[in-house]
């Protein structure tokens, strides 16, 4: 803009200066000018005077080069300010141009940081806002959690389970006013405290010991708790469980506890239920089982007399009847058992042919009985030994085959036995066929289930107990087989039963055939410990006998060459397991072996679980099964049985007389040790009675309903003991129920019991003069 305001020669002056510098542009003008002047001066005055005057021409020349460097200074001087004007100028527009361009980017930056900070106005008075809301809503939270945690504070105080929580060093950290109460301290007394200044020292092992196992599995534990209470003893089920953070690190540990005594109690009482229940089917069992076993062979004896074709069809009635009835209550009691998990299986060596002849016999019998047809089909070789629980097995068969013969009213009745070689190993397969009514195909289902029993054609219930096929079950089961139904509605049922075998050898005859030993036998009542000895000194053994316990563990502590303990469970001072223990716990006589006298030897095998005993013999003491348990314990000799005395002919007592006494026992006692033994037994037991009748009445007279009961055990065991079971019974209802019944009844009882005392003395002096005639003869 500055170059265009010069003229063309203003330019080349300024070009010249540029190029040439002041003073060689100053020279070149100077020489221009004085050249012009020339020319311009001669062309003047050639045109002017038409003629060129040297003269003048000097002069001009003269006065041009005098006022020419003044002019050429003036002219540069003014170009070199004009150009630096221009440059200043350049210069200024330039800054001006970047000036403008800064204050036009400032004020853009400006106007955005107005924007901005508009924008960050509104988004400060949106954060105050929402700060503000924030705050309320927190506040809100906080009121609700502190409503919630006083909430939560309060039903956890008013909990009836305990919580308490302690840190990785088990310091407690908090706690529940239950927990306070258990502990009998407040949270302050507790918060800050370790378990080993919280805790009795009877617990404190307990305590370590879990909390140590939670924080080292980190998986949470229940346990049971006996804690007193007040003092008062109290059961809580605890549950403990391990504190993680979010890193997966244990730093405490939580504990509830709920008050579980009233469920103790509860199982504690159906424990005692359960063993009431069992103990009072096993004594039923026992008790019932002689009448029982009576009734049959005297039955079956019968049966093989001469008799009329009414009274052989009445003694087959009361033959299956009693045989019906055993096998119903066997059916109980392996109810009973199983019900508490103890069904067990006895296997034994038994010859399989001679096992299914029993079963034919009795098969056929009650067959018979209803005028069916019998048919039995054998496969295979069978006259083998097995490995077979014989009684079980024959428990299977009868409720099958009597089930067959039930409901079947004409017709047969069908038993396939088999043996068969499988992959598996060898099996017994047998069959119960019948031609029956069949089962309904709906109710085959439900065949075997417990209590069931399904309608017969006429709409009624089947007549039965609806357990038999239930245990018929449980039975196969335990023996590891398998059990199948079919059945046609109208023509008939088949059930299927396969049982594994294991081969081995004929069982040997067992009998004790070795020196004499020397025996303490433990039994309070003196006819009992009577018997006993008698019964193990005719087998040459050497007896003490003491009456108590403190008696027994003295003789024990002074007789160091005993050979065998037969040891009473029910003593008037301390109980046989009592002793058994006080004995297991000197390592002197870990060899000395113990046998429990008992009657009822699952009982005693229950009681004394968990002490080293040898075994358990019933009461009254049975001398094939005393002859056993001493081979097991001091030797076999299969060519030996050590009766004691002569070889005795076969005593038999089958006269209806005799219904108030246990025939098996007093037969078992005369064969093995003679009828004067006995007599003397029976005589000693004549003398004792009535100071037993006097010491239940000074009891009864005392109230003391204990001292009653023992009495009674006492009475109970001297009656089986020469086999008044009719008194033994009577005994037994008296020691059971003496506590469930009034004062009158108790009396009562005491009458009735010297009258059935009087009759089987009758009847036992009878049966001890007809034993002397026979063996006389």
């Amino acid at each position: 803009m500055i170059e265009s305001s010069f003229g063309p020669w203003g330019r080349v002056l300024v070009s010249l200066l540029n190029k040439f510098g002041d003073k060689a542009a100053g020279l070149f003008c100077y020489a221009f000018l004085l050249l012009v002047s020339l020319i311009l001066s001669c062309m003047f005055y050639y045109i002017a005077l038409g003629e060129i005057i040297i003269v003048d021409v000097l002069a001009v020349l003269f006065f041009a080069g005098v006022t020419s460097p003044v002019l050429i200074s003036i002219t540069i001087y003014a170009m070199r300010q004009l150009e630096a004007s221009k440059i200043y100028l350049e210069s200024a527009t330039q800054q001006e141009k970047l000036l403008n361009q800064t204050l036009k980017d400032n004020i853009n930056r400006l106007n955005n940081e107005v924007d901005e900070r508009k924008m960050a106005l509104h988004a400060k008075h949106r954060a105050i806002e929402e700060l503000r809301k924030e705050i309320a809503e927190r506040k809100k939270t906080q009121q609700e959690l502190a409503q919630q945690s006083m909430l939560l504070r309060s039903i956890v105080d008013s909990s009836p389970d305990l919580f308490y929580y302690r840190d990785q060093h088990g310091i407690f950290a908090g706690c529940n006013k239950m927990f306070e109460l258990v502990i009998g301290k407040s949270s302050g007394e507790l918060i800050g405290q370790s378990v080993e200044s919280i805790y009795p020292q009877d617990y404190l092992p307990e305590v370590l010991r879990t909390d140590t196992e939670v924080a080292t599995t980190q998986q949470p534990m229940t346990l049971d708790v006996e804690y007193p209470v007040d003092g008062e003893s109290r059961w809580f089920e605890m549950r403990k469980l391990p504190f993680i953070n979010d890193k997966g690190e244990y730093i405490g540990l939580l504990a509830f506890g709920r008050d579980i005594t009233s469920r103790k109690e509860a199982e504690q009482a159906l424990e005692t239920a359960y063993k009431d229940k069992g103990k009072f089917i096993a004594t039923l069992s026992h008790e019932l089982r002689t009448p029982l076993n009576g009734i049959v062979g005297l039955t079956r004896m019968m049966l093989d007399s001469e008799l009329t074709q009414q009274q052989k069809s009445w003694c087959n009635t009361i033959f299956s009847s009693a045989e019906t009835l055993g096998n119903i209550f066997n059916d109980i009691i392996d109810l009973d058992k199983i019900d508490r998990e103890q069904l067990d299986i006895a296997t034994d060596s038994i010859n399989v042919s001679d096992f299914i002849n029993d079963v034919v016999n009795f098969t056929g019998l009650i067959a018979d009985q209803k005028g069916l047809e019998f048919l039995i089909h054998r496969t295979g070789i069978l006259d083998i030994y097995a490995l077979l629980d014989p009684t079980r097995l024959r428990q299977v068969l009868w409720n099958l085959i009597n089930n067959a013969v039930k409901f079947t009213h004409r017709g047969s009745v069908t038993l396939e036995f088999k043996r068969e070689n499988r992959e598996s190993g060898q099996w017994l397969s047998f069959s119960v066929i019948d031609t029956g009514m069949g089962i309904p195909s709906d109710q085959q289902a439900r065949i075997f289930d417990m209590y069931y029993k399904a309608p017969d054609t006429t709409g009624a219930n089947a007549i039965g107990s609806g357990i038999g096929l239930a245990v018929t079950k449980a039975l196969v089961s335990a023996m590891n087989g398998q059990i199948h139904v079919s059945s046609i509605e109208g023509q008939g049922s088949r059930f299927d039963v396969e049982i594994p075998l294991t081969l081995c050898s004929a069982p040997k005859v067992q009998s004790y055939a070795g020196r004499s030993l020397y025996i303490l036998l433990v039994e309070d009542v003196p006819l009992n410990a009577e018997i006993a000895t008698n019964l193990l000194e005719q087998r040459g053994h050497e007896v003490i006998w003491a009456e108590t316990g403190e008696d027994a563990l003295s003789l024990v502590a002074t007789e160091d060459e005993l050979d065998l303990i037969l040891l009473d469970m029910q003593l008037p001072d301390i109980n046989g397991d009592v002793v058994a223990r006080e004995v297991r716990a000197d390592s002197h006589y870990d060899n000395l072996p113990i046998v429990a006298l008992t009657a009822n030897v699952r009982s005693a095998e229950q009681e004394l679980q968990g002490i080293s005993i040898q075994g358990a013999l019933a009461k009254p003491i049975n001398t094939t099964r005393l002859d056993k348990m001493l081979a097991e314990l001091f030797g076999i000799d299969s060519n030996k049985a050590h009766t004691g005395g002569d070889e005795q002919s076969v005593i038999v007592l089958n006269s209806e007389d005799y219904r108030l006494l246990d025939v098996e026992t007093i037969i078992d006692f005369v064969s093995s040790m003679g009828v004067k033994p006995f007599k003397r037994s029976s005589d000693l037991f004549e003398t004792l009675n009535p100071k037993y009748c006097e010491e239940l009445r000074s009891a009864l007279s005392a109230g003391d309903i204990e001292e009653y009961s023992s009495v009674a055990h006492k009475l109970k065991g001297a009656a089986g003991s020469v086999g008044l079971q009719e008194v033994q019974l009577h005994a037994k209802v008296m020691e059971l129920d003496a506590g469930n019944v009034g004062a009158d009844k108790l009396s009562q009882w005491v009458v009735e019991l010297e009258e059935k005392i009087k009759d089987g003395q009758a009847s036992l002096k009878d049966a001890i003069s007809v034993l002397g005639s026979n063996k006389e003869s």
